[in-house]
């Protein structure tokens, strides 16, 4: 039996036995770039998700809020993963109130898929690592399993406070993700491209071209808009 998201184009697959999980990856997007998308893609691969739901925040809870609107970088987002099956640009945030917190994003998403749907908050180790410092973290694996994109063979030591909660809920096989919809902490190697959106704004912000770090359609939306300019300097009037 298939679960068909509001809003959403495809279908998510499900086993006989187990449903396909669902990945959930969510940022700024500030703007969004082949970073995210390589390693989204290796990810729906590696682990057989049904879907990676990217999901734009609309008021971020750790920085500041960008210049560049919530409904422009869905725009952006958009635009990155037309094409890709699997791929979902998810505008969940955008409708909600206030800063966007991703336990209340999960909660939206578990009460729309079900109980039993295996549910995959995607993370970077950074994030991971400030994890503690999230709204009502110990409630996120009680929502979703989490999964760490981490580069091959780099391990770094966690805080202690997070290390308790980590060290009973890691899992070292994949599949263990669709047994249960939740739960489990699973550090999973990928590619990790050395590119960064604060890199593609000051390349902007420049006059420089970001071409090759971000889909020619999100750059084209970009330069449409004027987005990422350095504001032009005030005319200096003659006395």
């Amino acid at each position: 039996m298939s679960t068909i998201l509001p809003g959403d184009a495809a279908r998510i697959a499900h086993t006989s036995r187990h449903p396909q999980p669902i990945g959930i990856l969510g940022g700024t997007f500030d703007p969004i770039h082949y970073g995210h998308l390589r390693t989204a893609l290796e990810l729906l691969e590696a682990l057989d998700l049904a879907q990676v739901h990217f999901v734009p925040c609309r008021i971020p809870a750790h920085r500041a809020t960008p210049a560049v609107t919530a409904e422009q970088r869905l725009t952006l987002v958009r635009l990155a993963t037309l094409g890709q099956p699997g791929f979902v640009a998810d505008d969940r945030e955008l409708r909600r109130e206030g800063p966007s917190y991703m336990v209340d994003t999960l909660a939206a998403l578990r009460a729309v898929v079900g109980a039993e749907t295996p549910l995959c908050l995607i993370v970077g180790t950074d994030a991971f690592r400030e994890l503690h410092t999230w709204s009502r973290w110990q409630s996120l694996t009680d929502l979703a399993h989490i999964v760490v994109m981490q580069r091959p063979g780099i391990l770094q030591p966690l805080p202690p406070l997070l290390e308790s909660f980590v060290t009973p809920r890691v899992i070292y096989d994949a599949n263990d993700l669709r047994r249960r919809p939740g739960g489990g902490i699973l550090f999973q190697p990928v590619t990790q491209l050395n590119i960064s959106a604060t890199q593609i704004r000051a390349l902007l912000a420049r006059g420089h071209s970001p071409r090759y770090l971000l889909p020619e359609a999100v750059l084209a939306y970009i330069h449409d808009r004027g987005l990422y300019r350095s504001p032009s300097p005030a005319l200096s009037l003659p006395d």
